[in-house]
């Protein structure tokens, strides 16, 4: 038998660590002396220990080291354990690309415009939800408070309270100067006839939607706009369906020049 230290020397483990290994049952000295509470080994215990070492280099946990150890799986048990890992690992290197395609995006933006841009675009997970909704042909953006009055009459009669945000869609599918297709939007919470003219449905769940918030006056959001479609291009995703505008804080009154309006814009997008 041989002390810890010397244990820890001919390993090149940490007596911190044997010691936690003894804690969890992964790895427990042959003896304990009852009286100085010093912890003996075997050298042939180097195997276990430099199993569980393989195996936590592999990715594995130390609880399941421990049931690949102690309860005896099959190769075909294991084999299936490792195939998991290795999706696991894909996926995780895939992620870490990502990013750093999204760090070389931002150093390129930086160097190009010699600044710091005032959007930064996330891509998050937007879950499905139920709206009620009026859609129709509008001049221009800025004039779509009819289609809001129309909406939030109908909720007024039917008494039917919304759950903010609010939020509208845009359904063309390019840049127009005149007639947008717009559909505006309030999410519901309990049940609501529809009409000829305004739709009850549930806005999908959408796993990517690439997000920018714009924070000053609506005539300024192109800004965010620009910023929202070059981030997509450069980070190799294509839109998939149509943008919504959220409306976090709501212009006072419909104004376009309100300094304190929040909306964050957003993109369902895929690779």
């Amino acid at each position: 038998m041989i002390r810890i230290g010397d244990f820890s020397k001919l390993s090149r483990i940490p007596i911190k660590t044997l010691r936690y290994y003894d804690e969890v049952g992964l790895l427990k000295p042959v003896h304990v002396d009852n009286f100085t509470g010093y912890r003996y080994y075997d050298h042939e215990q180097m195997t276990r220990l430099n199993r569980i070492l393989a195996l936590k280099d592999l990715g594995f946990s130390l609880e399941q080291i421990g049931r690949l150890l102690d309860e005896g799986l099959s190769a075909e048990q294991m084999r299936g354990m490792l195939i998991l890992r290795r999706s696991e690992i894909r996926q995780r290197v895939e992620e870490e690309a990502e990013r750093l395609a999204r760090v070389e995006a931002r150093l390129r933006q930086i160097e190009q415009e010699d600044d710091m841009s005032k959007y930064d675009v996330v891509v998050k997970h937007v879950e499905a939800f139920k709206v009620a909704s009026v859609r129709g042909v509008v001049p221009t953006p800025p004039e779509q408070g009819s289609l809001w009055g129309e909406l939030e009459g109908y909720l007024a009669t039917q008494h039917m309270p919304s759950k903010e945000p609010c939020l509208s869609l845009y359904h063309d599918e390019e840049y127009k100067e005149r007639d947008w297709d717009i559909e505006v939007c309030e999410p519901l919470e309990g049940e609501l006839k529809e009409t000829g003219r305004v739709k009850v449905w549930t806005l999908p769940d959408v796993p990517t939607m690439a997000c920018v918030v714009h924070h000053g006056p609506f005539m300024a959001i192109g800004q965010a706009y620009d910023a929202a479609m070059k981030w997509v291009g450069e980070n190799g995703y294509h839109i998939t369906g149509p943008a919504r505008e959220v409306y976090l804080r709501p212009a006072k009154n419909g104004s376009q020049t309100d300094p304190d309006t929040v909306t964050e814009i957003q993109f369902p997008v895929e690779k």
